[in-house]
């Protein structure tokens, strides 16, 4: 198969994307496709045509030469409206199908997802509704606490309500402080006082005109990847200092992460039930990935639904995955099957 695998962007996890791209194209290659990496923001100068998908490429090189374009990332912003890159639109209609390697802004929210439909391109991972939905946490919270999957007590606040008096607010602490669209934890803040929930308030506010504020849960974080709906087995996340923030997902050897979990039976079997109710209820496709946390108690709190898995060396959906025998090369390729439109 030609395809395009389609990486980088303009969001805070572009580097992330990039990683994840380039482990998808490397696995695709080893299987024989005609997998190309490809910036969806940059774009290429190569020929839009049939010859793009060369067997003689070398993928590492691009993905190196996307994360130096990265710092003109923001000069680029400034200067051009159009988000697709040069000859990404045209690539991707003639690819077989778009692995969709993108996290964060334009590539997890549906917009790209929204275009390619419009455009009868093929593309990997769920529709443009549910990657909306799923990308604004404070919709996802509403929609998951009415379809019973437990969530930890919160509220969304706007940037104007930024000064009010935590009291005023009901918010206790410790809390978490996290930015209603962001992803990797990028900007995710445990304030333990008031003047740590000024800071944090101001941090995620720098990101966006939107936070979600959590009672924050003390215990032991999971995460529950999905194929067609399906649970795969439990991975427990264990952190070596701090919590599992965007260090600690993807500088390797700083977490712990042990899959399965060491859950009793009854534990596992009620976690995976939330994880493929919450993608019903957000009506998700092909696959994603759902995390939570446990307190000493053993209640359970949804944290959020990521509809683009990352796919990078530490990832968890590949070592769920593995975990009942499904090596990373298979996994992207049933990715793409799952897939199908």
């Amino acid at each position: 198969m030609n395809i395009i695998v389609l990486a980088g962007g303009i969001s805070t996890e572009r580097t992330v994307s990039i990683s994840s791209g380039e482990q998808v194209c490397l696995a695709l290659r080893r299987r024989g496709h005609r997998a190309v990496l490809l910036d969806v923001y940059f774009g290429t100068n190569k020929a839009a045509d049939g010859s793009f998908f060369s067997e003689a490429y070398d993928v590492s090189s691009e993905a190196e030469a996307m994360r130096e374009q990265t710092a003109l990332v923001e000069e680029a912003k400034q200067s051009r409206k159009e988000f697709f890159g040069n000859h990404v639109l045209e690539l991707c209609r003639l690819a077989d199908t778009v692995f969709l390697a993108l996290h964060g802004e334009n590539g997890e929210n549906g917009k790209v997802q929204a275009a390619f439909d419009l455009m009868g391109i093929s593309y990997t991972g769920t529709d443009y509704v549910s990657s909306a939905v799923c990308m604004d946490k404070g919709l996802t919270r509403s929609l998951l606490i009415a379809g019973h999957v437990p969530m930890a007590e919160g509220i969304c606040l706007k940037k104007e309500d930024g000064g009010k008096d935590p009291e005023e607010l009901e918010i206790s602490f410790p809390c978490i402080v996290k930015p209603c669209c962001g992803g990797s934890s990028i900007g995710v803040v445990i304030a333990k006082d008031r003047e740590e929930f000024k800071e944090a308030l101001e941090e995620a506010f720098s990101y966006e005109e939107e936070v979600v504020v959590e009672k924050y849960i003390k215990g032991r974080e999971f995460s529950v990847a999905l194929l067609e709906g399906k649970a795969l087995p439990v991975i427990e996340i264990a952190p070596k200092q701090g919590f599992y923030d965007y260090k600690n997902k993807y500088q390797a050897g700083s977490t712990v992460e042990t899959c399965p979990a060491n859950l009793t039976p009854e534990q596992t079997e009620r976690m995976q039930g939330y994880a493929e109710l919450a993608y019903r209820i957000l009506k998700l496709r092909a696959y994603a990935r759902i995390d939570f946390m446990m307190d000493g108690d053993g209640n359970m709190y949804c944290l959020e639904a990521n509809t683009l898995p990352g796919m990078t060396p530490t990832s968890l959906i590949p070592q769920e995955a593995a975990a009942v025998g499904i090596s990373y090369e298979d996994l992207c390729e049933k990715i793409i099957e799952i897939s199908g439109q």
